[in-house]
């Protein structure tokens, strides 16, 4: 199994492809954008001619109205994993997306079933008593020994919360048994690629990516993706690219700054990204500082 990762705007998508032809491999994406159709300019999706040089998948599977998690994806990558080494193909791993990319590397999903009613009590729990509320429920059923749980997150003490209650255990037994969870594709060995360029250089390539996208057309994309409900997804209307354009058809942003912040907020993705894979990649197989 290769994994080729790096950057927003880093050029993965050209090295990736040349990369595949070589090794004879079919390219599994991990960029969360690109399981979206229509979602294709502001995401610098493979074009048709790229997809038809190699074999993609996780691209194009849901409409921008209809969530997608990483449950979804681990399961549809693992159908596609067996796919392609039945087909006698390498794999190919790709993308920027560090929870789906990280779903190759170590497990991400503790099987736990939350019912959804139970889902509607924590999130009442929170629109009434905020963080605050959030963290004395957990202490309440759970004890002050909440592990390594970032308490400063919602999102995550909700989720924590949900498993304590729908489990009967401690945030620190739950995260002791998934410590515990086998690591992903132990059959396959692993070659990890991590491409970088210097700071200045993929700035420039983040301003032309930008410049491009507009040009291209990503506002006219955006104003059909509205129709089809791209609001109603946070997932996809949060995406770098897609939620600037929003803000300008809402009127909350002048023309003449889409372009800039666009380009900041990438920037700040960035940033994220090499964060990420500094504590979650410490030594890829190959670093490579493209040119």
């Amino acid at each position: 199994m290769h994994i080729i990762s790096g950057p927003t705007a880093v050029g993965k998508t050209e090295y990736a492809l040349h990369y595949a032809e070589v090794h004879h491999a079919e390219i599994i994406s991990c960029d969360a954008s690109l399981v979206y159709r229509g979602m294709d300019i502001g995401t610098a999706k493979p074009t048709a001619a790229e997809q038809a040089r190699v074999p993609h998948h996780l691209i194009d599977l849901q409409p921008v109205d209809a969530p997608f998690d990483i449950v979804a994806y681990d399961a549809l990558a693992r159908e596609a994993v067996a796919g392609i080494t039945a087909r006698g193909k390498s794999v190919l791993v790709t993308g920027g997306s560090g929870f789906y990319l990280k779903s190759f590397l170590a497990p991400v999903i503790d099987g736990i079933v939350v019912p959804g009613e139970l889902r509607v009590e924590v999130e009442s729990l929170y629109a009434k008593g905020g963080l605050p509320g959030l963290l004395e429920a957990l202490r309440s059923c759970s004890g002050d020994e909440l592990g390594s749980l970032d308490c400063r997150n919602p999102r995550r003490v909700m989720r924590a919360l949900e498993r304590c209650l729908a489990t009967g255990r401690s945030v620190s037994e739950l995260q002791a048994e998934f410590a515990m969870r086998p690591k992903p594709y132990a059959e396959y060995k692993k070659h990890l690629i991590l491409l970088e360029r210097e700071a200045e250089a993929l700035r420039e390539r983040v301003v032309l990516r930008a410049q491009a996208m507009l040009a291209n057309g990503l506002i006219e994309e955006v104003e059909g993706l509205r129709e089809q409900g791209i609001e109603g997804n946070p997932s996809a209307a949060s995406a770098i690219g897609y939620r600037e354009t929003l803000a300008y058809l809402r009127g909350e942003l002048e023309r003449g700054q889409l372009e800039g912040a666009i380009i900041q907020n990438t920037m700040h993705l960035v940033k994220k990204q090499r964060t990420w894979f500094r504590s979650q990649i410490r030594e890829p197989d190959v670093s490579i500082v493209l040119t």
